[in-house]
């Protein structure tokens, strides 16, 4: 068996933008990019025809945004502006930590989440004081898929070396980490199993 956690709403909170699209501007300005006046409509607009579940890294969303408005950036500027956008305050989670360590003793244990800001993941995991508790980190932006679809949980199961039937995987949103279900493995809510109570939850599993 192996266990994969989602990370943000599961093991640390934070405090996403109320208005992304208004904080990616201020920070293209800020580096010199002439953002549209409509730059919300364009920022809620579909630019990249992606397929279905597949992740589209939010800085290719939004030079594709500017580029619909006739405004040139470098890739670079770009993806600096969204990085600097997503700086969020993080907590960890009571229990998180001791929740990571009292499975690892039943198999490899991993990361696995939807996240289209470059850095932002492995920036969350060094201020919650998670970085190095995990055997492999599978982001979407990384695997290319997002949650529920199953590639994004069998990207997560080849990282850690075993089959996806033996993952469980942990989260605490029935929609999109539920989606393990569909490549036959098991999902844990913790909003309904504390993460005080996973490594015996899982010990009473046969």
């Amino acid at each position: 068996m192996a266990v994969t956690f989602d990370l943000f709403g599961t093991l640390v909170d934070v405090e996403y933008p109320s208005d992304p699209a208004e904080i990616v501007a201020r920070e293209l300005e800020s580096r010199g990019v002439a953002v549209p006046d409509d730059w919300h409509v364009a920022y809620g607009e579909r630019h990249v025809d992606a397929p279905a579940g597949a992740e589209v890294p939010l800085p290719a969303h939004v030079a594709h945004a500017l580029d619909s408005r006739g405004v040139e950036a470098a890739d670079n500027v770009v993806r600096h502006a969204v990085v600097a956008a997503f700086d969020p305050d993080v907590t960890r989670r009571d229990g998180a930590r001791e929740a990571v360590r009292d499975v690892s003793d039943r198999g490899p244990v991993g990361l696995l989440s939807n996240c289209a800001v470059p850095e932002l993941v492995p920036k969350t995991l060094i201020r919650a004081g998670l970085r190095g508790e995990f055997d492999a980190v599978t982001t979407s932006i990384g695997c290319g898929w997002r949650k529920p679809h199953p590639k994004a949980f069998e990207a997560a199961a080849e990282a850690l070396g075993v089959a996806p039937a033996s993952l469980v995987h942990v989260g605490d949103d029935p929609e999109t980490d539920g989606g393990v279900k569909d490549v036959g493995s098991r999902f844990v809510d913790v909003t309904e199993t504390p993460l005080d109570e996973l490594a015996a939850n899982l010990e009473a599993e046969p």
